[in-house]
């Protein structure tokens, strides 16, 4: 089957949870995410926030004081919130991306060559406090496990699909998953409007292209858009290179009609500043002012 770039579009926030709100709780929801970006502390909260209903912040925190939740690197070598099971096997599978960045950061060597949790308070809701880190097998008492990377892809086609290998790669920052995912004979086939292959898993539900996305506010950083290796399911080339500066994201991002078209700041519990790449139909604007007051009421909290 071939589908267009809006179907794809379509199909990635419904399998994101961010065509309708979902009732899950936080931790099914990062698990199903795979893990949420977390190097800014407030990323995941507006991503828990953007997809959930009702989402209490405080419960992130608990859950990372209890340790059912953990903050460490793993995917592409950036900190990521990952409950502890995921945290066990995504960790060794990313082994070899710390590697790779030990070449380029001696002084973090520790870091990048044992799994370190940070610990709480760090990444707490408003919490404070510097880095402070403990040993993942020693925090969640269970040992690292052998990954399982069919399975893995397999939920990140959940999660992202339909997808190639690339964009695993670009997810995860592992190299060399041709092989793997070319020996999936579960797997589906579909082809994008260029006609390149795109695999899923058989029971992947498509989007109709014409589903209303609403408006969403989200971090400066989410997987949703980092996480293929053309990064345009999501975002024109202009509109991405206008969130990426010359040093990384330069602001929170706004979603409009599922694409990023704008940018956000925070000022104290205030949506401060919301810049918008386009005029938004009147529509969109009501839609934009509604979430704004979610958000400004999670901030609140």
């Amino acid at each position: 089957m071939r589908l267009t770039p809006r179907l794809l579009n379509r199909t990635l926030l419904r399998r994101q949870h961010l065509l309708e709100r979902s009732d899950l709780g936080p931790h099914a929801m990062v698990a199903h995410l795979l893990g949420l970006q977390a190097q800014e502390s407030m990323s995941p909260y507006l991503s828990l926030h953007a997809r959930l209903t009702p989402f209490d912040p405080y419960a992130v925190s608990r859950a990372l004081e209890d340790r059912s939740l953990v903050r460490l690197l793993s995917m592409r070598g950036t900190i990521h919130l990952l409950t502890p099971d995921d945290a066990l096997t995504l960790r060794p599978w990313t082994q070899v991306v710390m590697d790779r960045g030990q070449r380029n950061h001696d002084e973090e060597v520790p870091q990048l060559s044992r799994a370190l949790v940070q610990r709480p308070p760090r990444g707490t809701w408003k919490g404070g406090g510097g880095v402070d880190y403990a040993d993942l097998v020693e925090w969640v008492g269970a040992p690292l496990r052998e990954p399982d990377v069919p399975e893995i892809v397999r939920r990140y086609l959940r999660a992202f699909g339909p997808a190639t290998a690339a964009d695993v790669t670009a997810w995860s920052g592992v190299t060399r998953l041709g092989p793997v995912v070319n020996a999936m004979t579960d797997l589906v086939r579909h082809e994008d409007g260029a006609g390149k292959a795109l695999l899923d898993v058989p029971d992947g539900l498509l989007a109709e292209a014409d589903e209303p996305a609403p408006v969403r506010l989200l971090g400066t950083y989410d997987n949703l858009w980092l996480s293929h290796a053309a990064r345009d399911r999501v975002a024109t080339p202009e509109n991405r290179r206008r969130w990426m500066g010359p040093n990384g994201g330069t602001g929170m991002v706004v979603l409009v009609d599922g694409m990023i078209e704008g940018l956000w700041r925070r000022r104290d519990d205030l949506v401060e500043a919301v810049e918008t790449f386009r005029e938004l139909t009147r529509r969109e604007r009501a839609e934009l002012d509604e979430e704004v007051g979610r958000v400004e009421e999670l901030l609140g909290v």
